[in-house]
C-alpha cells in the first residue's frame, strides 16, 4: 500500500504553503497526498466557495479541489466530508492510514492563531495521530536537514507501532540529522543524560543517537528553553512527544504542545504518545 500524507484545506494561502510543504515531503517519503475538506464545521471557507451549504457552492468547492489535487506534482487524491473536524479527521485516519495529517497555521492575529491552536489540540484528543503544523512565515529552508526532538525526560511508549517509525522514515528520506532538547526549569531537576537518551532510544524512533546529540537546556519555561534551542540548532523542523495527559490539559504538560504549536517559527511535528 502507497503510504499517504492527508493534507487539510480550506484553499487559503497559508494552507496552500502547507500543501507545497507536504507535496515536496511525499516525493522522498514515496507518498500520495489526500486532500481533506471538511465542509463546514464553523472554520472560515473563502466567499464563493460553498460557505452557504448551496449545490452550486459545493459543486465549485469540488471542482476548486480536484483542480488543486491536479495541479500537484505526485498522486494526489480529494476526499470530501461533512461534519465536524475531529470526527471527519479520524475517519479519513482511518481510511487512509496516513504516514502524518499537514495543516497550515493561521496566524494573521492573536485571536485566530489562539483558535487554530485549539482546534489542533481538539483534533489531537479525538484523533491521536502524528500531525505537521506548518506556520505561514518565518522560516524557508526546504527540505528540512536538521531536525530538533524535544522530550520531557520521562518514558514514553507509543499505542500504533507506525506512529514510532513516522521519524525513522523522515530522517531517512530526507537524510537529516537528529539532535534532542531537554529543558529543565525551576520546578524540576536535572535527569540523568543517559536516561533521557533511553526514552528516545528505547522506542528506536532512530537508529543511532550519539550522546553529543543531547542538549541539557535550562530555562524558567519549558516552550523558551526548546524555542531558543531550535534557533541556536538551526533547526528548520522541531518534533514534539506529547503524552495524552498534556493533550487533556494538565507539564509537557502546562499547554507545553499548545504553545509551541502557535509559538514555533518553524514547522512542528507532533507525535502523540501514551502516559
Amino acid at each position: 500500500m502507497t503510504p499517504s500524507l492527508v493534507v487539510l484545506t480550506d484553499f487559503f494561502a497559508v494552507t496552500n504553503r502547507a500543501l507545497s510543504y507536504a507535496a515536496g515531503l511525499a516525493v522522498p517519503l514515496n507518498a500520495q497526498l489526500v486532500l481533506l475538506h471538511v465542509r463546514y464545521d464553523g472554520m472560515p471557507v473563502p466567499e464563493g466557495y460553498g460557505g452557504q451549504h448551496t449545490p452550486r457552492g459545493e459543486r465549485k468547492t469540488d471542482q476548486a479541489l480536484l483542480k488543486l489535487a491536479a495541479d500537484q506534482t505526485v498522486p494526489t487524491e480529494v476526499d470530501v466530508a461533512q461534519g465536524f473536524l475531529p470526527a471527519a479527521l479520524t475517519e479519513a485516519v482511518r481510511r487512509h492510514q496516513p504516514l502524518f495529517v499537514v495543516l497550515g497555521r493561521h496566524s494573521d492575529s492573536t485571536e485566530s492563531a489562539e483558535l487554530f491552536t485549539s482546534v489542533v489540540m481538539d483534533v489531537l484528543r479525538h484523533a491521536p495521530h502524528p500531525l505537521l503544523v506548518v506556520p505561514t512565515v518565518g522560516w524557508d529552508k526546504f527540505p528540512p536537514r536538521r531536525l530538533l526532538l524535544a522530550v520531557d525526560g520521562q518514558p514514553f511508549a507509543f499505542a500504533d507501532q507506525d506512529h514510532q517509525e513516522v521519524l525513522s522514515r523522515l530522517l531517512h528520506a530526507t537524510n537529516a540529522t537528529l539532535d534532542v532538547v531537554h529543558v529543565t526549569d525551576d520546578a524540576q531537576a536535572r535527569p540523568d543524560d543517559g536516561a533521557v537518551l533511553e526514552t528516545v532510544r528505547a522506542n528506536d524512533l532512530v537508529n543511532v543517537l550519539a550522546e553529543s546529540r543531547l542538549h541539557e537546556v535550562y530555562s524558567p519555561t519549558i516552550v523558551a528553553g526548546v524555542l531558543e534551542e531550535a534557533a541556536r540548532q538551526e533547526a528548520d523542523l522541531l518534533v514534539v512527544v506529547a503524552r495524552r495527559h498534556s493533550l487533556l490539559g494538565s507539564l509537557f504538560h502546562s499547554s507545553v504542545t499548545a504553545q509551541l504549536i502557535q509559538e514555533s517559527a518553524i514547522p512542528v511535528l507532533v507525535l502523540p504518545a501514551e502516559d
